[in-house]
C-alpha cells in the first residue's frame, strides 16, 4: 500500500531538497523527454520561476501532441452536503448549524434533466458528503443508476471505499473515481481532520491502492493547496503517489485537480500559504511536462480569464455551469455551497470562449467508449 511507500521520504528532506535546486537543475529538466520525481520538484521550485515563459510553452507543446487542441467538459452534482466528518475547513463541517440535504431519487432525476438542458453534458461527476449510513453505496448505485440512462461517462467524488464497494459500483455504470488527498503531511493531517472516518490518514491514502485493486478505469487525485504552508512539498508527495500508482495499476488513466483555498470573510479557516495565480501556471506546467498523458483539470474554482487562457497551455478537463450546493440545477439553487465559484458563466458562455482561445469543447469521453469496448472483447463478447 503507498502509506508504506510514503513512510520514506521525510517531508522536511524534500523541502529542503526544492529549495536548495538551482537553475541548472532547471535546465536539465527541461531537456529530458522524460521527467523524474527530482526533476517535477526543480520545476516547480523558486529557482524555475525565470523559466516560466519557456515552460509554458514546453507544456503547450506537449499537451497538443497527447491531446491535440482539445478540453473535455463535464459538471459536478452535489447529492448531498450530509457529512459525519469535522474537517476544520469544510463548510460541511458536522457541527455547522444548517439544513442538510440529500436528494431523493426523484429529486435526482429532476437534476439530471436540469443539467442536459444547461448543455450537451456527457460527463457527470456525482459528489456527497461522507454520510456513509444515510448516502453510503446503496444510495450511491441508485444514483448511478438513474444516470446512466443520460450520461456515458460517470464519475464519483464521496468517502473512501473499500475495494469491492467500488467494484459494486462499476457494475452500475461508475467509470471513475476522484478523491482529494487533502495533504500528504501524516502529523498535521489529523489537525485538520480531527474526528470522523476521515481523520484515518492511511484509509484515506491507501484508498487510491483499493481504486486500482478494484479495477477503477479512471483515478483523480489532488490536494488541497493552502492547507500545508509548503505547498511545493505536498505536491511533491502527490507526484510521488502518481508514480506509485502508474507502476502498480497501469491500466488505469489518472488525472490531477489543483484547488486553491481562499482566506475566509467569515474569520473561518484561514489558509497557511496562498498560492498566486503564476504560481498555478507553473505548477501546471510542471506537471504536463512531468507526465505528458496525465488529465490536468481545473474547476469553476478558478477565474473564467486565466481558465481560458491554461486551456491553452496544459490544462484538458474542465467543469463549467457548475453549481456546488446540493440540488442546485432544479431543487435547491439557494442551499449552501461547499466552495464559492470563481467563474460563473453560463455553459455556453464557457464553450465559446473556449474555441476564441483556438480550443475545441469535448463533450464526451470516448476514452471510456473506447474501455467498454475492450471489457467486451476480453469477456468474448
Amino acid at each position: 500500500m503507498f502509506s508504506e511507500y510514503l513512510s520514506q521520504f521525510d517531508w522536511d528532506e524534500t523541502t529542503e531538497s526544492i529549495h536548495a535546486k538551482t537553475a541548472a537543475d532547471v535546465e536539465a529538466a527541461l531537456r529530458r523527454p522524460r521527467c523524474t520525481v527530482d526533476d517535477f520538484m526543480a520545476l516547480i521550485s523558486p529557482a524555475a520561476e525565470p523559466y516560466l515563459e519557456q515552460m509554458a510553452q514546453l507544456s503547450r507543446r506537449y499537451t497538443e501532441k497527447r491531446f491535440g487542441r482539445t478540453v473535455s467538459m463535464f459538471i459536478p452534482l452535489y447529492l448531498t452536503n450530509s457529512c459525519t466528518n469535522s474537517c476544520v475547513y469544510c463548510g460541511f463541517h458536522v457541527a455547522n448549524k444548517m439544513a442538510r440535504t440529500i436528494l431523493t431519487p426523484e429529486e435526482m432525476t429532476r437534476e439530471y434533466e436540469a443539467i442536459k438542458q444547461l448543455g450537451p453534458f456527457e460527463n457527470l461527476l456525482l459528489v456527497t458528503g461522507e454520510n456513509p449510513v444515510k448516502a453510503g453505496v446503496p444510495y450511491l448505485a441508485k444514483a448511478l443508476d438513474l444516470a446512466k440512462p443520460l450520461f456515458s461517462n460517470l464519475k464519483i467524488e464521496v468517502m473512501p471505499l473499500e475495494t469491492e464497494e467500488y467494484r459494486e459500483l462499476t457494475r452500475h455504470g461508475m467509470n471513475g473515481v476522484i478523491c482529494f488527498q487533502e495533504t500528504y503531511h501524516r502529523e498535521n493531517y489529523k489537525i485538520y481532520h480531527p474526528r470522523g472516518k476521515k481523520s484515518d490518514f492511511e484509509w484515506r491514502v491507501n484508498g487510491f491502492d483499493r481504486m486500482g485493486l478494484a479495477g477503477v478505469h479512471s483515478i483523480g487525485m489532488g490536494v488541497l493547496i493552502g492547507l500545508e504552508k509548503e505547498w511545493r512539498t505536498d505536491l511533491t508527495m502527490m507526484a510521488r503517489h502518481l508514480r506509485y500508482l502508474q507502476k502498480h495499476y497501469w491500466r488505469t488513466k489518472y488525472s490531477v485537480n489543483f484547488p486553491r483555498m481562499c482566506p475566509a470573510e467569515n474569520g473561518g479557516f484561514q489558509p497557511n500559504c496562498i498560492m498566486s495565480d503564476r504560481e498555478l501556471a507553473q505548477l501546471t506546467f510542471a506537471m504536463r511536462i512531468f507526465d505528458h498523458d496525465v488529465d490536468i483539470s481545473y474547476s469553476t474554482r478558478e477565474r473564467a480569464n486565466f481558465r481560458d487562457h491554461m486551456a491553452t497551455l496544459g490544462v484538458t478537463t474542465m467543469s463549467a455551469g457548475s453549481r456546488t450546493e446540493p440540488g442546485g440545477y432544479a431543487c435547491y439553487p439557494e442551499a449552501l455551497e461547499q466552495f464559492e465559484v470563481s467563474d460563473p458563466r453560463t455553459v455556453e458562455e464557457v464553450a465559446d470562449a473556449l474555441r476564441r482561445m483556438g480550443v475545441e469543447p469535448v463533450w464526451k469521453d470516448w476514452d471510456g467508449s473506447f474501455d467498454h469496448v475492450k471489457k467486451m472483447m476480453a469477456q468474448g463478447a
